[in-house]
């Protein structure tokens, strides 16, 4: 608990070098044991991605795990040895206004306590990390932050791959269900990287 308080000290004392702002996104890597495939299907190093926001003075981290949940920043940058990247989305100073911010936290509490989807579909009833993301830009902007791809455009041919979608889907694996990853997100566009660790 000590360990975890100073941390938590040492972070907030290093803050303002790191530049967050309310409504980035955060990317990291190899935090469960299907992030490996994820990043094999997708071709990029990152397999989960949430989005920063602050209450009072205390950055936390909206993500879809099981379940979906908010995280205390220090403690989610600390699942992948503090490694990690921010982005920002451009013209944040203009099209991120509080008014802005404070509907995508509202968007984010809908979510809260839903169940993370292992199946990646694409209805709110269950949710993962890049979806939710995706969606809470969609509602609050009408941005499309990542492009939407079916499943069969992803590179599905690593055995582990294949292993992973043989023990989620069995026989009825769903090609054309449309999906978006955190490597979709993160090469979009919208986006400008403003801390990468």
């Amino acid at each position: 608990m000590i360990l975890r308080t100073l941390a938590c000290l040492l972070f907030s004392l290093s803050l303002q070098a790191q530049d967050l702002a309310e409504g980035d996104i955060i990317f990291q890597s190899n935090i469960s044991p299907q992030c490996k495939a994820i990043e094999l299907a997708t071709h990029s190093k990152y397999s989960h991605c949430g989005l920063i926001f602050k209450d009072n003075d205390a950055w936390y981290v909206l993500e879809a795990v099981q379940p979906v949940r908010v995280t205390a920043f220090a403690e989610w940058i600390a699942r992948d040895g503090d490694r990690y990247v921010v982005k920002r989305l451009k013209g944040a100073d203009s099209l991120l206004t509080p008014a802005v911010i404070g509907e995508m936290k509202t968007q984010g509490k809908k979510y809260l306590g839903r169940n993370y989807d292992s199946y990646f579909g694409w209805s709110d009833e269950r949710i993962y990390c890049s979806e939710l993301v995706w969606k809470i830009y969609k509602s609050v902007l009408d941005l499309e932050v990542g492009v939407l791809k079916p499943l069969r455009c992803y590179d599905l041919s690593h055995p582990l791959v294949k292993k992973t979608m043989a023990e989620r889907y069995g026989a009825r694996i769903p090609m054309d269900e449309k999906m978006v990853s955190p490597g979709n997100i993160f090469d979009s566009p919208l986006l400008e990287t403003v801390v990468s660790r």
